[in-house]
């Protein structure tokens, strides 16, 4: 499991190592989240669960305030703020893993980032906020930009490639540019491909299948399987019953280089990524 690419990134006051795949454990303070939609509206209860997800190998924690599954509707960065800043201002003093904010717009981040948080993970790779990447360098803070066409609200209808990887692979780079030229440190930036934002299932596998395309991108891979609806088509199972095969998707990716595994199942994709650990280590 050596990585392919950069084993560091730059967060806001630290680095993070990253010569293992680290575990990103979603707290999601949203009503209508595909997988837990309400299940964390309480900022306390919330914090229960990501001490818990630290305790079973959660590296990060990453938290959001609106939900992104396909369909849903952008809400007012009011209601998104008042969602998630009780639970980053706690969470950033009582944790010891580094906090990231789900967000695409720039006064949710620059209030999180005010607060302590490390990192801002935008599912839009700078294209909803111009001001955005602005905001993350003047903080200093990491900065992952994931892969996505359109908005949550059509990007079932954008799902249209030729060569799914390549593209994913050539936008991303466009990402890449977007947040070098606001000023944002190269090293504090980490790439995502968007498994299954405007991707079918079809495409989400073949995104995992072929992962080696975005390493050349030279930053580090974050990939988020969890629960996902490619993992339904093909298991035909609810949320809540996808874990093995958010375990299996997980150690595929990183197999396949990535560095970051965002996941609701922090316990047992941590303990599947430490038997194939240790079964590399026996071999060399």
């Amino acid at each position: 499991m050596d990585p392919p690419s950069p084993t560091q990134w730059r967060l806001r006051d630290r680095t993070l190592g990253l010569d293992t795949p680290v575990v990103m454990g979603i707290i999601n303070l949203t009503p209508d989240s595909f997988s837990d939609g309400g299940e964390f509206d309480d900022p306390e209860r919330a914090l229960d669960r990501a001490h818990a997800m630290v305790e079973e190998g959660a590296g990060i924690i990453d938290v959001g305030g609106e939900s992104t599954r396909p369909g849903a509707r952008e809400i007012p960065e009011e209601e998104e703020l008042r969602r998630i800043l009780p639970f980053v201002r706690a969470a950033v003093s009582r944790l010891p893993v580094p906090v990231s904010v789900d967000t695409r717009k720039s006064a949710v981040a620059d209030a999180a980032l005010e607060e302590g948080a490390h990192v801002i993970n935008d599912v839009s790779g700078l294209s909803h906020d111009p001001e955005l990447g602005t905001v993350v360098a003047r903080w200093g803070a990491g900065l992952v930009l994931m892969h996505m066409r359109g908005t949550p609200a059509d990007m079932r209808e954008r799902a249209r490639y030729r060569d799914v990887a390549g593209e994913v692979r050539s936008e991303l780079e466009a990402a890449l540019t977007r947040a070098l030229d606001q000023g944002v440190s190269r090293e504090c930036l980490a790439v995502d491909p968007g498994i299954g934002f405007a991707k079918t299932p079809a495409q989400s596998f073949e995104l995992l299948a072929r992962l080696e395309t975005l390493h050349d991108l030279g930053r580090p891979l974050v990939v988020g399987p969890s629960r996902k609806s490619f993992l339904g088509a093909l298991l035909e199972r609810p949320p809540r019953e996808r874990v093995a095969g958010t375990i299996a998707a997980s150690v595929l990716a990183a197999l396949r280089g990535a560095r970051i595994l965002r996941v609701h199942d922090v316990r047992e994709v941590s303990d599947a990524l430490r038997v194939v650990q240790a079964v590399a280590e026996g071999h060399e």
